[in-house]
């Protein structure tokens, strides 16, 4: 039981007519050490009891069960909450020994099925750093929400259909005899087509018919054109093959990389439902919902030659998904710039009849900038994410190299390093706020960075092994002293951390605990001879234990390694 349940669950015995997640929400934490560990105001008991808030406070605490308290007093119109530090401080170490997998679990999902679409990457193109925030925030959240107890189904839902294959197929077609180009395409395929879909993109502007010739080319491959479909057959193959080193790189796995080409072939249900509903309009010779009246763009479905769009082909998918799965959450990881499509995806679903048009959630993020540069595959100034990922593994292996040249598996810790430093980097920030992203700011050892946290938790970890226990299960816990209560505190707050992540799908809070942990528990190693050999060492160590386990399970829900040794 966390902190401040160990409140609510007191003051249900003096509010019988409250649920406890109801006042639960109404504690808060004073800013004071004071004035106790938690606070209950009685402001909006004031109407329903027609009393002074502060006579309703007098009156409560009198009925509040004050079993594992210190004190529990009045302050005007609060109720302020002391723990028995000591008490409270050896259950909340129990807890975490006795099982660390499973500390700071909820059960806020029961089992149920979430799908969750996440990195969807365009194939015949590298993964880009623009690439990292959908798939890291993503991850994290399916992590998070797994924690919570709901049953994860990770869909990576390919951008494998559209006019943008059209134009690499022109462009193939067209250039793809040139020597260089068959050089490339045998060394390096992917980024070559990369290539050939720049030189397209920059010299349409000369050659409209450039831009037509891509346009037909969708238009055979949506047709079932055999040529076309046998190169995007080739284009998908070679780079799901590329994907994989990354996802392999991130410790990322997907239970579905059914894409937008599978959800095509589905799009006759939904087209036909809009037209049995009356919902599908013509304009301009194009077939169109009209959103007007939810203050909504109209939803383009099949255009004047007849193509469909991506928005046709989410309803397939939307429709897919609810069948297939039974989701009580559908949630998509998107960019922010794709509100207002979202809001139409949901509110064409909601005049199409169906009740769970409110399940589909989008998880939206601000851009990823490189050294304060917006990044473009169309302009040719994308950094492939596997590169930023190799560099970041190198600098990190330099820097243990100075700092511990004797570690026996260094290379194995500098990719789990190296990596955590690029993961820690993006998810600490709050996913809607813009990144920018330099790699010399983000290997560091000191400061807000991933290899910070992950030295904290290996320094307890030496500190263990130093102390040679590894059975605390007949340590006296109390005996950890009044200098580690703010440490232990800050423990016990482990699953209200994991419940804001959830709800808000924010994986920033996870990461912004792991910081403050880490920070609590140096100031602790600062100031405490932890192990002295007198009655209070097991405690400590026992303390020390405790910190390496959370620390451990915050970094594995961001999706981060915690090295035993750095």
């Amino acid at each position: 039981m966390d902190e401040k349940q160990r409140v609510a669950t007191a003051l249900a015995k003096a509010l019988p007519e409250m649920e406890i997640a109801d006042i639960a929400d109404k504690i808060e934490r004073p800013k004071d050490a004071k004035n106790g560990d938690y606070a209950f105001p009685t402001f909006f008991l004031a109407k329903t009891l027609h009393k002074a808030p502060q006579m309703i406070a007098s009156d409560l605490v009198e009925k509040v069960d004050q079993q594992g308290f210190d004190k529990v007093v009045v302050a005007g119109p609060y109720i302020n909450f002391f723990l028995d530090k000591a008490g409270v401080g050896s259950d909340v170490l129990k807890e975490i020994l006795n099982d660390p997998e499973h500390y700071g679990d909820l059960d806020l999902g029961h089992q149920a099925n979430v799908t969750i679409d996440y990195s969807s990457p365009n194939i015949a193109k590298p993964m880009g750093m623009g690439h990292l925030r959908s798939t890291m925030i993503g991850e994290a959240v399916a992590r998070i929400m797994e924690k919570v107890n709901y049953n994860l189904i990770r869909i990576d839902y390919l951008g494998d259909w559209g006019t943008q294959f059209g134009k690499m197929m022109a462009a193939y077609k067209m250039w793809g005899d040139e020597p260089d180009v068959q050089k490339g395409l045998k060394e390096d395929p992917i980024d070559t087509l990369v290539k050939l879909y720049v030189r397209i993109n920059t010299e349409a502007d000369e050659h409209p018919e450039y831009t037509e010739a891509g346009r037909a080319w969708f238009a055979k491959l949506e047709h079932g054109d055999e040529e076309a479909w046998k190169l995007w057959h080739w284009f998908r193959e070679m780079s799901l093959q590329r994907f994989q080193r990354v996802y392999d790189m991130l410790n990322v796995h997907f239970d579905s990389f059914n894409g937008e080409a599978f959800s095509a072939q589905k799009m006759d249900e939904p087209i036909q439902l809009l037209k049995d509903k009356g919902l599908l309009k013509e304009s301009r010779s194009a077939q169109i919902v009209d959103l007007d009246h939810y203050k909504l763009p109209p939803l383009l479905i099949i255009k004047s030659n007849g193509t469909t769009t991506y928005i046709t082909r989410d309803l397939a998918t939307a429709l897919f998904r609810k069948r297939m799965y039974g989701h009580v959450k559908s949630l998509y990881v998107v960019g922010a710039d794709q509100e207002t499509y979202f809001r139409q995806l949901r509110m064409a679903l909601k005049e199409m009849g169906f009740n769970w048009w409110d399940q589909i959630t989008h998880i939206s993020f601000g851009l990823m900038n490189l050294n304060g540069k917006k990044m473009s595959t169309r302009k040719g100034n994308v950094v492939s994410l596997e590169d930023v990922l190799n560099d970041s593994i190198d600098l990190a292996r330099k820097q243990i190299a100075e700092k511990n040249p004797d570690l026996k598996n260094a290379d194995e810790v500098a990719k789990q390093v190296g990596v955590g430093a690029v993961i820690f980097h993006d998810l600490k920030n709050y996913r809607r706020n813009a990144v920018n992203f330099k790699l010399e700011d983000v290997v560091k050892f000191e400061g807000e960075t991933g290899p910070y946290v992950q030295y904290a938790r290996a320094r307890a970890e030496s500190i263990l092994r130093k102390g040679g226990i590894q059975d605390f299960s007949n340590v006296d816990l109390t005996k950890v002293g009044d200098s580690a209560w703010d440490l232990i505190s800050f423990l016990g707050q482990y699953s209200e951390a994991i419940k804001r992540a959830a709800l808000n799908y924010d994986p920033s809070v996870v990461a912004k605990y792991a910081l403050e942990l880490a920070k609590k528990f140096n100031q602790y190693y600062a100031h405490t001879r932890i192990l002295d050999e007198d009655e209070g060492q097991q405690a400590r160590l026992a303390l020390t234990q405790a910190v390496s386990n959370v620390l451990k399970s915050a970094l594995n829900l961001l999706d981060i390694q915690a090295p035993d040794e750095m």
